[in-house]
């Protein structure tokens, strides 16, 4: 482990130390604050695949169900369907469940709700290749051995008492190298990744969408696939998670 990740995940611990110290807030108040982090989140994870709503178009259509002028219908459903899986990640995490394949099934069908029913919560059955990447995801055929062997070793970690926040990053790194889905791997990739850092009361995280944070997790990404280096990744989602705690702790300690 480099120097680097090292004292991110220190800084991290001492954040997660002062998170738990932390006076309650109203309950009002702190429903308000997670509404929006969590509405940052479905922007950010959405804008990285290419949807164009602004935050605030995010926020009306989700929360207001305005329909906006010049955006297409799939670009609504993405916000909405995105919206129902933080509920749905939320309840798993709240509620203490195992993740299993059944669970990224699950998110990966609300993920493509109304917008690709024969494919929703389902494995490809075809090869695919990713744009960019010099990565090339298994054949259709090997999909389930490797995602079983997905699960095996995200409990096997758990067992030897990994940092949460490599767990998390493993979750959205192995995931979307497996590339299990004909569309949506990202968003449930990051959706899994956030599943497991709410079951261990970390807040909410987002991978930022502008062109360069974006061009470094994809930079990422293709090293720990490609390179099987995964260092840069977990330092990115370590970062990230930071980012996400000072925010937090800025508002409920200011």
């Amino acid at each position: 482990m480099n120097t680097e990740l090292k004292n991110t995940l220190a800084q991290v611990d001492k954040l997660k130390e002062r998170l738990q110290a932390a006076r309650p807030l109203d309950v009002e108040a702190l429903a308000k604050i997670k509404a929006a982090f969590e509405m940052e989140y479905t922007f950010e994870s959405n804008k990285i695949e290419g949807n164009t709503l602004t935050l605030q178009e995010t926020a009306l259509v989700v929360s207001e169900g305005v329909t906006i002028g010049g955006k297409s219908m799939r670009e609504h459903l993405e916000a909405i369907n995105h919206a129902q899986a933080i509920e749905f990640i939320k309840e798993i995490a709240s509620n203490d469940m195992d993740i299993t394949e059944r669970t990224v099934k699950e998110i990966h069908a609300i993920i493509l709700h109304g917008i690709n029913r024969e494919q929703a919560g389902r494995y490809r059955s075809v090869p695919v290749m990713i744009v960019g990447s010099r990565h090339t995801p298994p054949q259709p055929y090997v999909i389930e051995p490797h995602m079983e062997n997905f699960i095996h070793q995200y409990r096997q970690m758990e067992t030897a008492g990994t940092h949460p926040i490599f767990i998390a990053a493993y979750l959205h790194d192995e995931l979307v190298k497996i590339h299990p889905f004909i569309d949506g791997n990202g968003r449930t990739s990051r959706l899994l990744m956030n599943l497991y850092l709410l079951s261990k009361g970390f807040t909410i995280t987002s991978l930022k969408a502008d062109n360069e944070a974006k061009q470094t997790y994809y930079n990422a990404l293709e090293q720990s696939h490609t390179d099987n280096n995964a260092e840069p990744f977990y330092l990115l989602v370590a970062k990230a998670v930071c980012q996400s705690l000072e925010k937090y702790l800025g508002i409920v300690e200011g």
